[in-house]
C-alpha cells in the first residue's frame, strides 16, 4: 500500500486555492452567463460561439478547443463534472504548482477535444462539458496514487471504496465500449456521452504525467523500450556498492567500498516502483535492499 505522499520527491506543492476556485467560478459563471442567453433572451449565442463542433473549426473558430468545457447541456451535467472538478483537484493541487495545474487543465481539455475531433471531424453534431477535463485530471491522480483507497458515493447514495487504478481502468473500460459500439459506427453515444473526449482526456493526463511531471523530477526512463533481447547490456561499473542481503543491519565487508551515489540512485529506483506499482510489486532482493540502504544512510 502506498503511503500519502505525492509521487514528487521534492517538498509538495500547495498551490493557492484560488486556482481552483477560479476554475470552478469561470465553470459556474459561464453556465449561469449560459442560461441568461437561453432563458431571457432565447439565444444560443454561447453554444454557437464557444461549443465544440467540427463546422466551427472549420470556419476558424480555434478557441472551441478549449471552451467547449465550459459550457453545460443542464445543472446536472454542470454538477457531476464540478464535483469531479473539485475532489480531484482538490488533490492534484497539493502536488502540483499552479503553473503546472493549470497546464494539465489546458492539455486535458484541448486533448479531449482533439480526440473527439479525429473522429467526428466529418460528422455533424457538436460537444460540450468538462467531463474530458475530468478525466485527465484523473488519469494523473492515478499515476500519482495509483493504490491509495479514495470513498466515493455511487448514484450519490451508496459508498464504495476503490483503488484510483481500478477507478480508472472501469471508467475507461467503459468508454472504450462506448466508443467502439455506440460513437464508432453511428456517431451516435449511448446517452449522448462523448466517449472519445473522455479516452482523449485519460490519455492526455497520462502522457502529461510520463513526458512532464516525470520530467520535472529527471526521470528519463524510455516510455516505449526495445524488446530485451535488442537492448544492449549495461557496461558494468568498476565500483559498485554492497547491499549486505545476508545481514541487513551489519556493515559492508572490509575490502568492498560503497558507492552512495550508485546506491541512492538504486533507491530512487525502488522508490519509483513503489508509488507506480505499489509496495507489493517489490521483490524480495529489493526490499532487502531498502533495509541496508536506510541502515547505511542512517548510520554513515
Amino acid at each position: 500500500m502506498l503511503s500519502d505522499r505525492p509521487y514528487m520527491r521534492a517538498d509538495s506543492y500547495r498551490s493557492s486555492p484560488s486556482v481552483l476556485v477560479w476554475l470552478l467560478g469561470v465553470i459556474i459563471g459561464v453556465f449561469v452567463i449560459q442560461n441568461v442567453f437561453t432563458i431571457w433572451f432565447g439565444s444560443n449565442l454561447p453554444l454557437l460561439w464557444g461549443g465544440l463542433s467540427s463546422t466551427g473549426i472549420r470556419e476558424g473558430k480555434v478557441w472551441t478547443l478549449f471552451t467547449y468545457a465550459l459550457l453545460h447541456g443542464g445543472i446536472g451535467h454542470l454538477l457531476i463534472n464540478c464535483l469531479g472538478v473539485f475532489f480531484i483537484g482538490r488533490e492534484l493541487q497539493n502536488a502540483l504548482s499552479p503553473v503546472r495545474f493549470l497546464q494539465l487543465v489546458l492539455v486535458g481539455a484541448i486533448g479531449a477535444s482533439l480526440c473527439w475531433l479525429g473522429v467526428n471531424f466529418q460528422r455533424p453534431g457538436n460537444v460540450i462539458g468538462a467531463s474530458g477535463l475530468v478525466m485527465a485530471l484523473l488519469a494523473v491522480f492515478a499515476c500519482l496514487y495509483p493504490r491509495r483507497p479514495i470513498t466515493m458515493l455511487l448514484f450519490f447514495v451508496i459508498p464504495i471504496t476503490i483503488q484510483p487504478i481500478w477507478l480508472v481502468t472501469i471508467l475507461g473500460g467503459i468508454d472504450l465500449l462506448g466508443f467502439l459500439f455506440y460513437e464508432l459506427p453511428s456517431n451516435r453515444s449511448l446517452y449522448d456521452v462523448a466517449h472519445s473526449a473522455h479516452l482523449g482526456g485519460l490519455a492526455s493526463g497520462w502522457l502529461f504525467f510520463q513526458f512532464v511531471l516525470n520530467r520535472d523530477q529527471g526521470n528519463s526512463r524510455a516510455l516505449i523500450e526495445p524488446p530485451a533481447w535488442l537492448r544492449r547490456k549495461p557496461a558494468k561499473s568498476p565500483v559498485a556498492y554492497h547491499v549486505n542481503l545476508g545481514s541487513p543491519a551489519g556493515p559492508a565487508p572490509a575490502g568492498r567500498q560503497v558507492d552512495r551515489d550508485n546506491l541512492r540512485a538504486e533507491v530512487d529506483r525502488i522508490l519509483d516502483k513503489i508509488n507506480l506499482k505499489g509496495f507489493a510489486s517489490l521483490t524480495a532482493e529489493e526490499k532487502k535492499v531498502l533495509d541496508e540502504a536506510r541502515h547505511h544512510l542512517n548510520h554513515r
